[in-house]
């Protein structure tokens, strides 16, 4: 149930597809008290992999630098792009 002092994240991952990447980002997130509450993957072309999740920071404590570090350092070597983004900031900004 979302209460008034939830914090809503979206996060992004895009790069070439390979084993453990939906892993290595849940891990991260477990680690860290965040609760994935959607996810959505796509592989393009055969190689090229797209994710995006919402997530609840809400009991965690970092920050989103912090927590995009964190990421950024787990996907090191893969190839990966990251991107976090305050939900309800990105949800204004792509309003239609």
């Amino acid at each position: 149930m979302e209460t008034d002092k939830s914090r809503k994240i979206v996060i992004a991952v895009i790069g070439r597809d390979q084993v453990g990447i939906v892993a290595k980002v849940a891990t991260v997130l477990a680690e860290n008290a965040v609760n994935i509450e959607d996810i959505s993957q796509k592989v393009f072309s055969g190689d090229v992999f797209a994710m995006t999740l919402m997530a609840d920071i809400t009991s965690s404590s970092l920050d989103l630098p912090g927590m995009t570090e964190k990421l950024e350092r787990a996907l090191d070597g893969m190839g990966l792009k990251v991107a976090l983004h305050d939900a309800e900031l990105f949800q204004y900004m792509h309003r239609v």
